[in-house]
């Protein structure tokens, strides 16, 4: 019986294309090693003809950023009902708005840092809360526009008003939490495992740290002790199920343990997680005894529309 006809989304034109096309390239790759029939499409504005154009069985999403992770090209494939992989219309708007994720995260009785939501240039003239604390973009990935507020800092980070801010007026300002970067996958209804980030020659797992090869190190799995470990685990199939997510999703945290039990929150859930040489899904998958063609073709036969 032939193999599907998979059509492989990336590119595209938000911030994140680099990094789609990094993730886009060795999925496609990986996806015709497994005997599927593939076009990769360089998604423009005019993605719609193109797919109604060509009908593929399936369209592997592999756009990250606005458009392709906020509920908008999920959209554009359910009006066309060509099935698709990862996170419906809703669930992806949901995860892709930090605030509004939060809030349903919180209600289902996950840990987030305390926070509040403001336009980047009222907090210009003084601290919204006290350092240490984070400024983040609502609506970005890949540690676009993140900026770290330290103790003893004695202003807000004055890039929030700069012309050259290209991240929206609405941000996020954390609580900073101390500790180790946590992350954990889940596929369908079953948890792959915890991994610990260490970022390599950075203050945090930023843009490099992320997608440059040496830019970090994924232990994995994370050398934590069982009960965090199981912990996290619980914790992000909640959240994969509260905020509605399909597919596969990573839920990350920081957990301080200078004390006690220590200090674990969650910080967001990734509904397109990167699939670049670098990144941590497939590394994750790996050591749960998946390898990154299987992990590609349990995410194809998944895909539907309906979300």
């Amino acid at each position: 019986m032939a193999k599907k006809h998979v059509a492989v989304l990336m590119g595209g034109f938000s911030s994140e294309r680099p990094v789609s096309l990094a993730s886009g390239a060795p999925c496609a790759d990986a996806l015709e090693a497994e005997g599927y029939r593939v076009t990769r499409i360089d998604v423009t504005r005019e993605v719609s003809d193109v797919l109604a154009a060509l009908r593929p069985d399936v369209a592997f999403n592999a756009l990250h950023g606005p458009f392709g992770e906020d509920g908008t090209i999920q959209g554009i494939l359910e009006y066309l009902a060509i099935p698709y992989t990862h996170s419906g219309v809703l669930a992806s708007a949901l995860a892709m708005d930090k605030e509004l994720a939060k809030v349903v995260a919180s209600a289902a009785g996950i840990p987030v840092a305390k926070s509040l939501v403001a336009s980047r240039f009222d907090i210009l003239g003084e601290h919204p809360m006290d350092p240490p604390y984070v400024v983040k973009p609502v609506a970005e990935g890949s540690s676009f526009g993140v900026v770290i507020v330290r103790e003893g800092q004695s202003h807000p980070p004055q890039v929030l008003g700069s012309s050259e801010w290209r991240y929206g007026d609405r941000v996020m300002v954390e609580r900073y939490v101390h500790g180790r970067e946590l992350t954990c996958a889940v596929m369908g209804e079953e948890v792959l495992g915890v991994c610990e980030i260490v970022p390599v020659g950075h203050a945090f797992y930023d843009y490099d740290s992320k997608y440059v090869p040496g830019g970090s190190k994924h232990e994995c799995p994370a050398k934590i002790s069982p009960n965090i470990y199981q912990k996290i685990e619980t914790l992000s199939l909640k959240a994969h199920k509260a905020i509605g997510c399909r597919g596969v999703s990573r839920s990350d945290f920081r957990f301080d343990d200078r004390s006690g039990d220590g200090d674990l929150v969650w910080l967001e859930i990734n509904t397109q997680p990167g699939m670049t040489p670098t990144s941590l899904v497939p590394d994750i998958a790996a050591h749960a005894g998946l390898g990154f063609g299987e992990l590609l073709s349990w995410m194809v036969e998944d895909a539907s529309c309906s979300r």
